[in-house]
């Protein structure tokens, strides 16, 4: 989802990645490359129960987690899910 290159894993000093904005200028729910990120869209018909069930068991299955909600005037929810990026596999290692 998000490339993550050389140039962007360089420190510069304050734990931030070279080229990031200071962490007081971003959001807490912005993207980083320490998380993937999965946009979802819940009908205005689905239930709050439901979709409360239907985030429960992306997260205890998957290993999501909820990193934002906005809820629009006619019902819809849009709801970002995260989860810490997985080590990429070793080269001469078959899965």
């Amino acid at each position: 989802m998000f490339d993550s290159t050389a140039g962007a894993e360089a420190a510069t000093g304050d734990g931030e990645p070279a080229g990031a904005p200071p962490a007081a200028h971003r959001p807490r729910w912005a993207p980083s490359d320490d998380f993937e990120y999965q946009p979802l869209r819940i009908d205005a018909r689905v239930s709050r129960s439901a979709a409360a069930s239907m985030l429960a068991i992306r997260a205890e299955f998957a290993g999501w987690e909820l990193a934002r909600v906005l809820k629009f005037p006619d019902g819809t929810r849009r709801v970002w899910l995260r989860r810490k990026r997985s080590p990429a596999l070793l080269p001469d290692l078959i899965p």
